[in-house]
């Protein structure tokens, strides 16, 4: 019973494990090799699956461009016409300022974050099988050596390094618009504020404090959101995936299921940094 238990458990945690690479003592590692490498450790699957899948994003797109029609369109292209048009409608409603950027990198956050989640639909055993088959027969490796994670938004790295770049846009949209100074007041003035001045600097704390925590509150709440919306719709999979054959009749509905917390999730990234960068681009205080 402990061997079966020991087993389940290994099993899952290969499925958690991102393939690392890290340089250990000046030479390349890999996998366990790296796990007291600290910081400078790469998440090889989450870093491929992310770039190969935002390379396909390009390509879809290039490809519905380059055949666009003012007569009776592809299926591609009203396809893509009905998420330009969802994202162009959301952006209009939600951003008050004026910014070319704002509706392609909307654009970009909808369709690339639901490429990586749409990768949690594919079967939790079949690509991690695959790779440790290839590692075996072509490298020599042990098959329970090789890891792979394919979806990139269970990895917190990722969801972290999304939820960054919305963060250091939202603060080049607030100095862009107030000013350094103006940011800064912004930071120290509100919400507490007195005419009288030596009052206001007493309040300058305080106010520091509370809008610090306001400020950094929103990239995590934009990246722990996701990553753990997606790591609780993966942790399932896996657990129906260890009863065998017959996780099918569970399987079936979970993932019809899962696709609308996928695109809900990926929907929700895209309007948090329109509202955020909104927010930021407001000249009200």
């Amino acid at each position: 019973m402990a061997a079966e238990e020991l087993t389940v458990q290994s099993h899952i945690q290969h499925h958690l494990s991102n393939a690392k690479m890290c340089s250990v003592e000046g030479e390349i590692a890999f996998n366990k090799a790296c796990e007291n490498a600290g910081f400078m450790t790469l998440h090889v699957d989450t870093l491929a699956w992310s770039i190969g899948l935002g390379i396909i994003f390009l390509m879809i797109f290039r490809a519905a461009a380059k055949k666009a029609t003012t007569d009776v369109p592809g299926k591609l292209q009203c396809f893509i016409e009905m998420i330009i048009e969802l994202v162009s409608n959301n952006v209009r409603d939600t951003f008050h300022g004026k910014s070319k950027l704002i509706a392609p990198l909307a654009l970009t956050i909808f369709v690339w974050i639901f490429l990586m989640n749409l990768m949690d639909l594919i079967p939790v055993d079949f690509l991690p099988a695959f790779a440790g088959w290839v590692g075996s027969t072509m490298f020599g490796m042990d098959s329970h050596d090789v890891y792979m994670k394919i979806v990139p938004t269970t990895d917190i790295n990722m969801t972290a390094g999304l939820a960054i770049g919305v963060f250091l846009l939202m603060i080049g949209y607030s100095i862009g618009m107030k000013g350094v100074v103006g940011f800064i007041k912004e930071l120290t003035l509100q919400p507490f504020s007195s005419n009288n001045i030596f009052a206001q600097i007493l309040l300058i704390p305080f106010n520091l404090l509370l809008e610090l925590i306001g400020l950094f509150a929103k990239p995590f709440s934009l990246a722990l959101r996701l990553f753990g919306n997606l790591y609780a719709g993966e942790m399932i999979f896996i657990l129906i995936g260890v009863i065998g054959l017959w996780q099918l009749p569970l399987h079936f509905p979970w993932a019809v299921f899962h696709i609308l917390v996928i695109t809900l999730q990926a929907f929700v990234f895209m309007m948090l940094s329109i509202v955020y960068l909104s927010m930021a681009s407001s000249d009200s205080h």
